[in-house]
């Protein structure tokens, strides 16, 4: 077997090595794989949907991108991924935790505990499982960027949205303490947390119903899967000796509101 090339940082921090984004097949993980090929990176693109990923393969083109149907939430699967990648690639430098979902919009008292067991395997054991087996070799070459993909739920909680929002906030402490371990290793951190953002995202919290999931976004300017590749980007551009902890970001649309208050 080939030994796979360390990465070389450019002036700008950037590092065209290997770039592993999971939940590629649509909304953001899509547009961060788009916007790393374009940056020159070698891009791993998982996703559970195959036809996705071969339009992807179609649009791209097959020379840096590499695809694999994968479920995060299967360890086993994520942990053959780097053997199996080509001998010839550059190592992998970075690692986007993209993939997520929010199930239902129902209170807690009527939520499907199927939905909340969903959200836990996948945004938070599908993170933790793929940076288990990205972050080591990153270490050991003292170079590397973990980006995990949070969002403002984990700050700011809504009705319906109590696992989802704590499923965030656990990105964004897990997100801290990996800045803590990783002290002294030369390996960045961030996490990204959006808000309203027009995507697949509320079809699939409404379980495919589109006219439910349109109308969240009627009449406003949501922010857009590209804007988030956009940010990504220019955290992976800065320089190597900078890293940004967190970024919160919304549409200008949008804010927050007053305490509720139950009056009898």
């Amino acid at each position: 077997m080939v030994q796979k090339k360390k990465p070389q940082p450019l002036d700008n921090g950037l590092v065209p090595g290997t770039a592993v984004v999971t939940g590629a097949t649509a909304g953001f993980g899509r547009a961060i794989a788009q916007g790393l090929h374009r940056a020159g990176f070698h891009v791993v693109a998982l996703g559970r949907r195959r036809e996705r990923l071969e339009e992807l393969a179609e649009e791209l083109g097959s020379v840096r991108l590499w695809w694999q149907t994968v479920d995060v939430r299967d360890h086993e699967a994520l942990a053959a991924l780097p053997a199996a990648l080509p001998d010839d690639w550059p190592a992998v430098s970075v690692l986007v935790n993209n993939a997520g979902l929010a199930l239902g919009l129902e209170p807690a008292q009527q939520a499907a505990l199927e939905d909340w067991e969903t959200m836990v395997d996948t945004n938070i054991k599908g993170m933790l499982y793929a940076t288990s087996v990205f972050l080591p070799g990153m270490t050991q070459r003292r170079l590397g960027h973990v980006v995990n993909m949070g969002s403002v739920a984990a700050h700011y909680p809504y009705p319906g949205g109590c696992t989802y929002g704590g499923t965030k906030a656990f990105v964004a402490q897990f997100g801290k303490g990996l800045r803590s371990d990783l002290l002294g290793t030369g390996v960045r951190v961030t996490t990204i947390e959006p808000g309203m953002c027009e995507t697949e995202f509320s079809q699939v919290r409404f379980k495919g119903d589109k006219d439910r999931a349109a109308a969240v976004y009627q009449g406003t300017r949501p922010l857009s899967a590209e804007d988030i590749a956009d940010t990504v980007l220019w955290v992976l551009g800065l320089p190597a000796h900078v890293n940004i902890n967190s970024i919160e970001l919304m549409p200008v649309c949008q804010a927050w509101g007053p305490f509720a208050i139950h009056r009898s």
